[in-house]
């Protein structure tokens, strides 16, 4: 039988992804102990920084490889040759800036001084952070996703054993522990990941030369050729156009989003202040719903975004072969088992999202959080895998238009509605602001390509296996009853019981499905 790359790169970064945030999570809890909320809040203001940052030399640059590659695998290492020396340029530049003049953006950008002390740090992490985004580029696009798994797990064991050994050791001497270990700890990751990646690609680039003598003179002939990419030449630009022409006006895209996207983060500190609350505790409420609350409704998203990741380049293959019939396929498989995700995680993060923020973080505004946001899920997973589609495509200015227009929404929530409202007026941009932008893509995706909408398979019949599933928990509740009664640990209890949903839901919809195969 056939390997599907789809399928199995998804499960592939599926279960890396999955591995990742798990360990990721137990770092945060560990993390949110050692500094607390205020420190995660403080830490999370930083990240506006780093996000525009890896816009301008990082992200579009990895996508505009990831196509080239897909298009054409014969010139993918010059494109990622190319790449690399354009996305290092570009991040040494901004590294320096930003360590140059990292108390004016602290105090006038940010609008915290706190963080000054942790951009030197955060940028210098930005080089490696390139070098890692543009050889996950190359590997994506030869649909080879071991390499970007792998070194997504790497980069998560190294920062999580960075952070545990610092405070060991600043725990051991007396020694305070700041949100600064958690920064180094970024830093020391990215380092290590892009080591990893970049020693993986020589050692499979060197295999690979191992050919027969008559092979091996053209390549070297070929080598030399891409060797000379390394410094400004007709080779160089003959592949630096293309891959600029795509890459500019994402950069640009994802830079204005970026951009916005970090003046939400600057202002929700900020309006919460005006709201009322002082300068700790706004930094405390901001701490639990980045630091928390939203890990946990992202945690699930490592299916869907592992799949987007794979979808690009699979729709630009389809694309390029003009099959539309494959693009539809792709469009209808990803659409429904997003929603399936979506309405699975609603369901577990509403009946379950109280309990959670006890058990975990021992916060009872995270658990309210988390039941809050739980509805952003369906609506979440969808505007991912169909704005990957829609980039697949090349409707690049489409996706950046929808997502301006998104998070315009959301910021006038934040900037307006804040101070009068507190952290509802949050709650409800985002929820809106996610519904907008995946109704969005939708539409804009069907003026170019069939959309299957069917909302009975899509949304009436995993409702109805997710109210199945709850029943069959609420039926097994002397074994719940058991369990509290055993003292068994809350989180054990917790993941028992979303295993129980879990396994429920996706036992109906296989019989659901099955049967439906056999009727055909």
């Amino acid at each position: 039988m056939k390997k599907n790359p789809l399928i199995a790169g998804t499960l592939l970064l599926t279960a890396a992804g999955f591995l990742s945030r798990i360990l990721g999570f137990f770092y945060r809890i560990f993390l949110s102990r050692a500094v607390g909320a205020e420190g995660l809040g403080i830490y999370q203001m930083v990240f506006p920084v780093h996000s525009v940052a890896f816009a301008l030399c990082c992200g579009a640059i990895q996508t505009s490889i990831s196509r080239l590659v897909a298009r054409d695998a014969g010139s993918g290492k010059a494109s990622l040759r190319t790449g690399l020396i354009i996305s290092l340029s570009l991040s040494g530049l901004l590294a320096g800036l930003i360590w140059q003049f990292a108390p004016f953006i602290a105090r006038f950008v940010l609008l915290e001084p706190a963080c000054e002390p942790l951009l030197p740090v955060m940028a210098l992490s930005i080089p490696f952070s390139s070098i890692h985004a543009c050889i996950c580029g190359y590997y994506y696009g030869m649909k080879r996703t071991a390499v970007p798994a792998l070194s997504q797990m790497f980069e998560q064991v190294i920062r999580m054993s960075a952070v545990f050994l610092m405070v060991q050791v600043l725990t051991a001497n007396g020694e305070p522990v700041t949100v600064s270990v958690a920064v180094w700890g970024m830093f020391i990751g990215e380092a290590g990941s892009a080591v990893y990646s970049y020693l993986v690609y020589a050692v499979k680039d060197r295999n690979n030369g191992r050919r027969p003598q008559a092979q091996k003179h053209a390549k070297r002939r070929r080598h030399k050729s891409e060797s000379s990419s390394f410094v400004p030449s007709a080779g160089f630009l003959a592949t630096a156009v293309p891959l600029m022409a795509m890459a500019v006006p994402l950069m640009g895209n994802r830079l204005i989003l970026n951009c916005l996207q970090s003046l939400e983060a600057i202002f929700v500190p900020n309006r919460l202040i005006e709201f009322g609350l002082n300068h700790s505790d706004a930094l405390s409420m901001y701490g639990v719903l980045t630091g928390m609350a939203l890990p946990f409704i992202y945690f699930p998203s490592a299916i869907t975004n592992s799949l987007s990741v794979v979808l690009l380049p699979t729709v630009a293959e389809a694309q390029a072969q003009e099959n539309t019939a494959r693009i539809e396929k792709t469009i209808y498989m990803a659409l429904r088992y997003s929603l399936y995700m979506g309405i699975l995680c609603v369901g577990l993060f509403v009946l379950f999202g109280p309990e959670l923020g006890m058990t975990v973080f021992q916060n009872t505004a995270a658990g309210d959080y988390i039941r809050i946001l739980a509805w952003l899920c369906p609506f979440m997973y969808i505007s991912t895998t169909m704005g990957s589609i829609l980039n697949g495509l090349g409707k690049t200015s489409s996706v950046f238009v929808h997502n301006a227009v998104s998070m315009l929404l959301n910021l006038s929530f934040v900037v307006f509605g804040i101070p009068h409202m507190g952290m509802r007026a949050y709650f409800y941009g985002l929820l809106l602001s996610e519904l907008l932008l995946a109704l969005l893509h939708i539409v804009c995706l069907n003026g170019e390509v069939k959309v299957p909408m069917r909302a009975g398979e899509m949304i009436v019949k995993p409702c109805l296996c997710l109210a199945v599933a709850v029943g069959i928990l609420y039926a097994l509740e002397p074994v719940t009853a058991w369990m509290k009664a055993s003292e068994m640990n809350g989180f054990v209890q917790l993941a028992a019981k979303g295993g129980v949903i879990c396994a429920a839901y996706g036992g109906m919809l296989w019989v659901v499905h099955e049967g439906k195969r056999e009727k055909e």
